[in-house]
């Protein structure tokens, strides 16, 4: 392990891998939680509980949801309260979410919920889980298809992260979570960013990259935990993003997207508005644009499409008095946020990605 074993600030306490695990022994044995839960998806309770057995010798249940963006809502969430329930579950209990960012959004909101909260700790699954989901403490729930509507703010107790969960995880969904790892090289280090240039999906050898990318997350949100000001810059490719994947949720018999591939065309788009809009010049733009098209399938958008897209940027929740505001870059590295743009600005940024 060639990272710090730790990342722990005033808002995170992240642990890697073996002293992780042995973080989650010593918390289960030293604490008196009256019943441990394991919260799963169809995915990982197939792929990934075997191996958390084998990491930990401590009697749990195992609570199974649904695998998918299109569980994240209340249904899913008053299945899992009546489960608690009926299992016993009092305020001394522990939820862990074992999942990518669908789990450990849901779950940590049911905790929080549940006996007006219990202790949760998540232990992400997924590349995208792992870089974005893990730091921040944002938990919640779809509003039908719109992106993460429902939710509270609140940190687990802490986040395990180990790559070797990355084993089973299907090279698609390696990629929407490198999305966010090129998405942190973007808005804070273009160094760390020219290193994601060069793709592989490797998961014996990106634990120092998400390493650096929790950590340039956690020293965001360590400033800013409420998302008032700083934090915005998290939300780049975020807002026109948000809107795309929102309108292929409602539409799966078009395409099917994954969050981060949603992003990344968010990224290229909103290049073309930092173009625009706050300078970025034509190199910068026209790099970001290469980078994601090298490891991204281009979609196409028709003017249907591209018109239910814009409808639903009024629902973004950064939204301010009916004007629509973007996190941008002046250059790679240097974001400006609460940015405002013309309805033409857009179309231009949606003719930059599919020209």
């Amino acid at each position: 392990m060639s990272y710090p074993t730790s990342l722990l600030t005033e808002t995170s306490r992240i642990y890697f891998e073996g002293p992780g695990w042995e973080k989650l022994t010593q918390t289960l044995t030293h604490n008196d939680y009256s019943q441990v839960f394991v919260l799963t998806d169809t995915n990982t309770n197939q792929d990934c509980l075997r191996i958390f057995k084998t990491k930990i010798d401590y009697n749990f249940s195992v609570l199974m949801m649904e695998a998918g963006e299109h569980h994240k809502h209340l249904q899913t969430c008053t299945q899992l309260w009546r489960e608690l329930s009926e299992l016993g579950a009092d305020r001394n209990a522990l939820l862990i979410n074992l999942g990518g960012g669908v789990v450990t959004d849901l779950g940590g909101f049911v905790a929080c919920t549940y006996k007006r909260g219990i202790d949760f700790i998540n232990v992400p699954t997924t590349l995208l889980s792992m870089v974005d989901a893990s730091v921040g403490g944002k938990t919640g729930i779809d509003l039908d298809q719109l992106k993460n509507q429902i939710g509270v703010i609140k940190e687990p107790d802490f986040v395990l992260v180990d790559p070797v969960f990355l084993k089973s995880l299907p090279e698609t969904e390696f990629r929407s979570g490198y999305a966010e790892m090129l998405k942190h090289g973007l808005i804070q280090d273009r160094a760390y960013f020219e290193k994601l240039i060069d793709y592989k999906a490797d998961y014996h050898k990106v634990g120092g990259h998400i390493y650096h990318s929790i950590h340039i997350k956690s020293k965001v949100v360590s400033q800013d935990p409420y998302e008032k000001n700083f934090r915005k810059i998290l939300n780049y490719g975020h807002t026109l993003g948000h809107a795309i994947e929102s309108y292929f949720l409602q539409h799966p018999s078009q395409q099917r997207l994954l969050h981060g591939e949603a992003i990344a065309i968010g990224m290229v788009m909103e290049a073309q508005l930092s173009h625009t809009s706050c300078g970025l010049n034509t190199e910068e733009r026209d790099l970001i644009k290469k980078v994601f098209g090298k490891i991204y399938p281009k979609i196409s958008l028709n003017s249907n499409d591209i018109l239910a897209i814009k409808k639903l940027l009024r629902h973004d929740k950064k939204n301010r008095s009916g004007d629509v505001r973007f996190a941008l870059l002046e250059s790679i590295g240097k974001p400006v946020i609460d940015q405002v743009v013309s309805e033409e600005a857009i179309d231009s940024a949606i003719a930059f990605y599919q020209d």
